[in-house]
């Protein structure tokens, strides 16, 4: 788990014996993961184990060798192999409940498709907790698609995630879209799901329930409190229409981009970037008084009017980061107006709608 606590009990796992298996607990009081495994279990019971010892322990076991774990008072016996070790204890009674779901899941998404939003969605999660809603992502619930969100005020993310009848419980879905417009997921916790879908064909079954979210993965399941607030209302930033598009290999972009920051200068690591659309060729510029200067051309496919725009460097890296396709499209309308970047179809050079990044300009 990964937030800090003071109680004691909270550094520690939860082990569990019974004629289903083991079981394996661990909560931070805001988020709560439970693993279940097949095991012979010959006699039932429960304690609670330092997590980081029997982790260091277990990782340095041979690979292939049967594990046997026996209680004795507040203290584990583990052998394997030639291993073994006794590692102490705390009473599993003082270990805090962790919430198990009422209901179905009234959603189920591929995990390849989930690793693949929280990938590009997180990127724009604030870390300052003065507001609180937006170390979140607004999951926003429509008849036929979901909307996953996240801004920190200078970038904004979107995907729109389409819903089929595999993907959802219709009648639990309904009920649920019928009291809910959205919830805020802390990001963290989706981090913690994209960490356990190892897979590319698991599924993630999504549990929401009053004030809580549960995720299961392959014998995993995961619970986290839900962001209380209300989301900002993101969806009047996002210009419909853009007067200058730009189209050009992603990778070519990441290294202008980059070399320019280490010229860039101040705290927000301005870099300009500036189009000519007769020539079809884009600059990127960064200067320092201390530092010198720093100019790549790039050739791109550009149509519209031609632009001068400042960018702090990181935050459009951090969106070509996301981008997944060779091609990225820079979409703009003046240096002070909200600039999108977008996926380009690898087939047909269409621009792709699911997807949407946008960062806001430095205004001179």
């Amino acid at each position: 788990m990964a937030k800090q606590t003071t109680l004691p009990i909270l550094n520690n796992i939860l082990i569990e014996a019974d004629k289903k298996g083991l079981s394996f607990s661990a909560t931070n009081l805001e988020m709560g993961a439970v693993v279940n495994i097949g095991a012979k279990v010959e006699k039932e019971g429960k304690i609670t184990l330092p997590a980081k010892l029997l982790s260091n322990f277990v990782n340095n076991l041979l690979l292939g060798e049967n594990i046997e774990i026996e209680g004795h008072d507040q203290a584990l016996k583990i052998k394997s192999g030639g291993s073994k070790a006794l590692i102490k204890g705390l009473p599993a009674t003082d270990f805090p409940l962790i919430p198990k779901k009422k209901s179905e899941p009234q959603l189920q998404i591929e995990g390849e498709k989930m690793a693949l939003i929280i990938k590009k969605v997180v990127s724009a999660v604030a870390l300052n907790e003065t507001r609180q809603e937006l170390t979140g992502v607004n999951v926003l619930f429509g008849e036929k698609e979901l909307f996953f969100a996240a801004t920190d005020s200078f970038r904004l993310t979107e995907y729109r995630l389409a819903i089929s009848e595999k993907n959802r419980n219709k009648e639990l879905y309904q009920a649920l879209i019928s009291k809910k417009e959205s919830v805020i997921i802390p990001a963290v916790t989706l981090l913690e799901v994209g960490r356990i879908i190892t897979e590319d064909d698991t599924i993630v079954k999504i549990t929401i329930e009053e004030g809580q979210v549960f995720f299961e993965v392959n014998g995993t399941t995961l619970v986290s409190r839900l962001i209380n607030g209300k989301y900002p209302d993101y969806k009047h930033i996002m210009p419909k229409d853009f007067k200058t598009r730009m189209v050009g290999e992603k990778s070519g972009l990441q290294g202008a981009i980059k070399m320019a920051s280490i010229f860039a200068s101040g705290k927000t690591s301005e870099i300009r970037l500036k189009t000519d659309q007769r020539k079809k060729i884009i600059s990127i510029e960064a200067r320092s008084v201390e530092i010198g200067e720093n100019v790549s051309e790039l050739k791109l496919d550009i149509t519209g009017e031609d632009q001068d725009i400042v960018f702090n460097s990181r935050y459009l890296l951090d969106g070509i980061s996301t981008i997944e396709t060779s091609q990225v499209a820079i979409l703009a309308n003046s240096g002070t107006a909200p600039v999108a970047l977008k996926e380009i179809d690898e087939k047909t050079g269409e621009v792709l709608e699911d997807y949407i990044y946008i960062v806001m300009p430095i205004k001179n």
